[in-house]
């Protein structure tokens, strides 16, 4: 199908566009920024005056749950979700169940995906086997399935033998890491550690968690760079998943000043949120990483600003009804947050006077360059505007302010902290590969 994407503002930080221009689209690539060939004739117009034409966003966290938890999600409805949201690519944690630690599970859950002719899907590998820390996965069929990186998701390693091993190996392949900072026996608790937690009786994960696991993941990747040749690409990369405390941002912008591979995302609870807001024990606040004071929030949101963190993400987690009918203590962490993400992220930027630029860059260009080789052909597409590259696009609507209702959620699980809450912007139109995969106004 040829489209015209007609006199949207198009807003590309990887090539520093910023202009009223139409898009033109056939065969999957975008075959004209400002101006089409004089023979092009589109099948499909898309009107986008007043609107931003943006690259397809790209979110470093999204659980499909599936396979093995469809009861909470399923790929049709959160893919679904992922482009009602903009989002043209993401990158699925391991943590399904059975654990993606074989490659015919990667090999089943990509094909699934391409079928749908929605968001375009990166897995991570389990870094050990069903992600127990004991045993490293077999990581180079992994990475040949397509696997973008290796991660234990939510459960951290015990051993850290085991997790030197893991750097070690990772280095001879020059694979990235993708770990969640948290020390195994303080990250215990359902809340953010602090005067909050005490009064309500519920235990706390301390900011020393993240601390402790920080240093221990600079200091082992500090001895797989020493090892590399002087002047090398670096032997491995970690990108750290989820930073939550004020001590955290502090530290990753010491490693990158220092010149260590180090790259991070924040999701947008933590961005957006403080553990005051769990109120009276609500349970769409049980997530992993807890929400933390205002003082982490304002740093992260900083980090976020400065490029100390280079990426925000959703950190989509559907999870069922009963599972959150419980007691806070008892419930399951996560929230659906994909539909969200652009809207939140224009929020952050007009709360805190951060360039519209630097909005779009940290869904955009920033992801993009996490995921870096990993993403093969994609690398000169994903995440950016170019002409001949693959098409993918979100057109954006900055002036519709509009309300979170959990119904006219497209993801399969409706519990979201972020219910009632004006949001401004909405997603026009979806382009994935040159298909429009979502249209509002259809």
């Amino acid at each position: 199908m040829k489209i015209l994407i007609r006199q949207g503002r198009v807003i590309d930080p990887a090539s520093g566009t910023d202009r009223v221009a139409d898009v033109a689209i056939a065969a999957g690539r975008i075959i004209g920024i400002g101006s089409a060939p004089a023979d092009f004739a589109p099948d499909r117009v898309l009107e986008a005056a007043g609107c931003w034409v943006l690259p397809g966003l790209v979110d470093l966290s999204v659980r499909l749950r599936e396979p093995g938890q469809e009861h909470a999600g399923m790929l049709e409805s959160e893919t679904a979700a992922a482009v009602a949201g903009g989002v043209t690519s993401l990158v699925c944690p391991p943590d399904t169940d059975p654990v993606l630690d074989e490659p015919g599970l990667v090999d089943m859950l990509k094909s699934r995906a391409e079928k749908l002719h929605r968001a375009r899907l990166f897995p991570l590998g389990a870094l050990t086997r069903g992600l127990g820390g004991e045993v490293l996965a077999e990581m180079v069929q992994l990475a040949e399935r397509g696997c973008v990186g290796f991660s234990q998701a939510q459960r951290p390693i015990v051993n850290t033998q085991v997790l030197r091993y893991a750097f070690q190996y990772a280095a001879t392949f020059g694979y990235t890491l993708w770990l969640r900072p948290e020390e195994p026996w303080l990250s215990k608790g359902v809340m953010a550690s602090g005067p909050l937690a005490t009064r309500l009786g519920l235990s706390g994960v301390p900011a020393a968690s993240e601390v402790i696991a920080l240093h221990t993941l600079f200091e082992l990747l500090r001895g797989v760079v020493a090892g590399a040749t002087a002047g090398a690409q670096p032997p491995v990369r970690l990108h750290l998943c989820r930073l939550s405390t004020a001590a955290g941002v502090a530290l990753v912008r010491q490693a990158k000043a220092e010149g260590l591979p180090v790259t991070a995302d924040v999701s947008v609870h933590n961005l957006m949120l403080t553990d005051t807001d769990i109120g009276y024990y609500d349970t769409r606040l049980r997530l992993q990483p807890p929400v933390r004071q205002q003082r982490d929030r304002d740093a992260l949101r900083a980090g976020l600003a400065d490029g100390t963190i280079d990426a925000l993400v959703s950190d989509h987690t559907p999870v069922s009804a009963d599972a959150k009918a419980v007691p806070f203590a008892q419930a399951e962490p996560g929230a659906t947050a994909v539909e969200l993400l652009a809207g939140l992220a224009l929020k952050w930027a007009q709360q805190d006077g951060v360039p519209l630029a630097r909005a779009v860059e940290v869904l955009t260009a920033g992801p993009a360059r996490v995921l870096g080789a990993r993403l093969g052909t994609l690398q000169a597409s994903v995440g950016r505007l170019a002409v001949g590259g693959v098409a993918d696009v979100c057109v954006f609507d900055p002036v519709c302010e509009w309300r979170v209702e959990p119904a006219r959620l497209r993801s399969q699980s409706r519990h979201t902290p972020f219910e009632g809450h004006a949001l401004p912007g909405r997603v026009r139109a979806t382009v994935v590969a040159g298909h429009v995969a979502f249209d509002a106004y259809a």
